[in-house]
């Protein structure tokens, strides 16, 4: 018995290698992840890729309290 994918399941490389034509370029999103980065002295930066097309970057700071804070 064998199992095959459903037509929701993609397996493999992405089938488009071209961006999207209003997608930023590979240097705006470099630039775009830097200035995310840029000042954050606790959190994440999390840079979503959809068809190898950066296409969402998300920066979570985090605030941490000193002994004389607590």
């Amino acid at each position: 018995m064998s199992i095959k994918p459903t037509d929701d399941q993609h397996h493999g490389p992405a089938t488009s290698a071209t961006p999207e034509p209003n997608a930023p370029n590979a240097d705006t999103a470099l630039a775009r992840i830097g200035d995310a980065l840029r000042g954050l002295r606790y959190g994440s930066v999390l840079a979503i890729v959809q068809d190898g097309v950066v296409v969402q970057i998300e920066r979570t700071e985090k605030t941490r309290l000193g002994k004389s804070d607590r």
